[in-house]
């Protein structure tokens, strides 16, 4: 007679591919996992040490870069563009501070890199492959969001504060200080706004949202918009408050197209689960 083969001693060949697809990184104990979480946090703190170090050297340089649109503003108002600081330790103070900035920025990718170390041994192909497109999506999508703002919301904002001062008896004299603090908010402010197909990624993901839901809602979502728009725009007026929304209403719809792919491909993947059992 043939020899009968155990099913309960074979494994599956879907679990066989599942077990080859992760590292053996997957496999290391709670203890080397700790290890190796600490050997990331200080390959990560050095390389944010060093990088401030090179942010302060750059920083004077960059400081050029970062008045520029505040320079453009002046001059088209007809005034001078000069900037000042107001106490003795004022441009000290922002040199440290953009350098500290421009510090985290550039380390930023190896910091990511290090997180990706930690976590990628863990986890399957393809979720490897998810995680490595989250990373470097809200990436470009930040730096867009910086861009976006450096180079049409801050010229915008700035064109209509001038000009607004510049109207009556009273001319500004503008702190360096204060226009860094200006500037740092509309750069961060719409870095994150940007990030809002990622957000939408991540809730459709786990069903949270639908497409059908975000466009159903969508009132809402414009309500919503137009709030956070009011709230951060740093100008009363409408046309820098409508200068804020667009990307933001572009932003809505390519997190509808986002939550479109991640339905689709959810269902694909329950329908050949389905057609495996």
């Amino acid at each position: 007679m043939a020899a009968q083969t155990d099913p309960k001693v074979t494994p599956p060949a879907a679990n066989l591919a599942s077990a080859a697809d992760k590292d053996p990184g997957g496999r290391m104990s709670f203890f080397e996992h700790l290890v190796e979480l600490r050997t990331r946090l200080i390959h990560s703190a050095i390389a944010i040490v060093i990088c401030t170090g090179i942010g302060l050297l750059l920083s004077k340089h960059f400081i050029t870069f970062i008045v520029q649109p505040m320079h453009m503003a002046l001059r088209s108002a007809g005034l001078a563009d000069n900037l000042y600081y107001t106490s003795p330790a004022g441009y000290v103070s922002l040199v440290i501070n953009l350098g500290l900035y421009l510090g985290i920025a550039i380390a930023m990718p190896y910091v990511l890199y290090q997180v990706w170390l930690f976590v990628a041994p863990g986890l399957f192909k393809h979720e490897r492959n998810a995680v490595a497109g989250f990373i470097v999506s809200s990436m470009f999508l930040f730096l867009c969001g910086l861009a976006f703002a450096y180079f049409i919301m801050l010229p915008t904002t700035l064109k209509f504060l001038i000009g607004f001062a510049n109207e009556g008896p009273i001319k500004p004299l503008i702190s360096i200080n204060e226009y860094f603090d200006l500037t740092l908010m509309i750069l961060l402010g719409l870095g994150l706004v940007f990030e809002l197909p990622v957000l939408i990624f991540i809730l459709s993901l786990f069903g949270i949202v639908t497409p059908k839901f975000l466009l159903k809602n969508f009132r809402y979502a414009m309500v919503i918009i137009t709030v956070a728009a009011a709230i951060i725009t740093p100008t009363p007026d409408a046309t820098t408050m409508l200068v804020f929304m667009a990307p933001m209403i572009l932003l809505y719809f390519l997190g509808v197209f986002v939550s479109y792919v991640v339905l689709r491909r959810k269902q694909a993947a329950d329908v050949a689960t389905g057609e495996a059992h």
